[in-house]
């Protein structure tokens, strides 16, 4: 399933810094469109949802409290070549590790506080972008 969408969040340690809009106006200036878009907290229970893909590794708890301890901005974005990418305007994982000018690169703080997610296949944008916008009309 090639899909021209992909999904991505603004994580605590962004929204608290107030590096979002930078961090949107990178998006849209790398000519993705904000096709759904909202401001939200996660409780440890609905970040244990989102990341029960990780529940046996050993940072999951640590990633469910960090998800949950402040806002974040969920989005679905568009454009030819979603995934791949914003996978490379975001950048490593690693902060250290991103190429210059990277949102990671940019804004991160650590390995853990890297600023932003952003999905990596078709499938888990498609699963990722309903578990947040579900019965919208945006599919």
């Amino acid at each position: 399933m090639i899909t021209n969408r992909t999904f991505t969040i603004i994580k605590p340690d962004a929204v608290e810094a107030g590096s979002s809009g930078a961090i949107l106006k990178m998006i849209e200036e790398a000519g993705f469109r904000i096709v759904a878009m909202r401001m939200t907290k996660l409780s440890p229970e609905r970040a244990g949802e989102f990341y029960a893909v990780h529940k046996e590794r050993p940072f999951y708890k640590g990633l469910c409290t960090y998800m949950s301890s402040g806002r974040i901005i969920a989005a679905i974005l568009e454009k030819e070549n979603a995934v791949a990418d914003f996978r490379k305007l975001i950048g490593a994982t690693d902060p250290a590790l991103a190429e210059e000018g990277t949102i990671r690169k940019l804004f991160a703080k650590s390995i853990e506080a890297n600023a932003i997610h952003g999905s990596d296949s078709d499938e888990s944008a498609a699963i990722e972008s309903n578990f947040f916008f579900a019965g919208m009309d945006i599919f």
